[in-house]
């Protein structure tokens, strides 16, 4: 099997990517379009791969070997002769309609391209590429060392080849998939937790419940490892926001409608963990 891979974005996810493939002993391209945030992205990699190896999960020997196999770079040129190609940047379709046109020019015949979004259709995605057959959604979750699941989404012209070579890459880096088999947006597992997120926001902007007992709910009735609400300020408020639009903007299904308070949060900046306050303060 083929063992090149190249990652186009070192923000969280695509470094995550980046670190469990080199782990898993594949050779890694990661491009981003500024040195500062490949620094970033290659510095939170060596950080998570020491705390793996204080914790004995890792052996400093293999961690070395793994850093090894990672090259950072700013040139799209280098991903050239990827075997896959893992598209993980911000969640906007004329982004990634950019990079997609690109990666078409200078990425070899045969390569499987792959876009790591949550919520965006993969067949819109594709459309501008001469090789639509060739693109598959491979949707990993975050943080992507801890979390195994890996969604794989056909779009609507993906080849039976190209999702077999998502799957025996995303099980080659440990990770257990679904397949999505119709392009809707959102897939399965955003389409769930946005309809979940944007109700549990419902009841708590109308002064049903506290966002404590709302989590408290899912938690113990129905044996969730986290509730809804402490789960959007994880993962980003704004990010749930953005997918939630995306979806009702597709499906113009009522559920997922955000309600006027989060959005309201996402303008104070209140977006959760990492600006210190969201549903809960931190």
């Amino acid at each position: 099997m083929a063992r090149k891979l190249a990652v186009i974005g070192a923000g969280l996810m695509g470094s995550g990517i980046a670190q469990v493939s080199a782990q898993a002993g594949w050779d890694v391209v990661l491009r981003d379009v500024t040195d500062a945030a490949l620094t970033r992205g290659t510095d939170g990699i060596k950080a998570s791969y020491d705390r793996f190896v204080a914790k004995g999960k890792l052996a400093a020997a293999d961690a070395e070997a793994a850093l090894g196999r990672i090259t950072a770079t700013t040139e799209l040129e280098a991903v050239a002769d990827a075997d896959i190609v893992v598209e993980a940047v911000f969640e906007n379709l004329d982004v990634k309609h950019e990079i997609f046109r690109s990666l078409d020019k200078v990425v070899k015949d045969g390569a499987v391209l792959a876009s790591n979004t949550s919520a965006i259709p993969i067949t819109k995605i594709a459309a501008v590429t001469g090789r639509p057959e060739a693109v598959v959604g491979v949707h990993f979750f975050s943080p992507v060392p801890m979390m195994q699941l890996v969604e794989l989404v056909r779009g609507y012209k993906t080849s039976d080849e190209t999702l077999a070579a998502a799957r025996e890459f995303a099980e080659s880096v440990g990770k257990t998939c679904i397949v999505v088999n119709r392009d809707v947006a959102g897939f399965v597992t955003t389409r769930l937790i946005s309809a979940l997120v944007v109700e549990a926001a419902k009841l708590h902007e109308s002064g049903v419940a506290t966002a404590e007992d709302i989590d408290i709910a899912c938690k113990l009735g129905f044996g969730h490892a986290m509730g809804p609400l402490a789960t959007a300020d994880l993962t980003g408020i704004d990010i749930l926001v953005n997918a939630a639009n995306n979806i009702y903007t597709e499906s113009q299904d009522e559920k997922f409608a955000v309600p006027e308070a989060m959005r309201r949060m996402v303008d104070a900046g209140d977006i959760g963990r990492k600006s210190g306050q969201g549903f809960y303060k931190y």
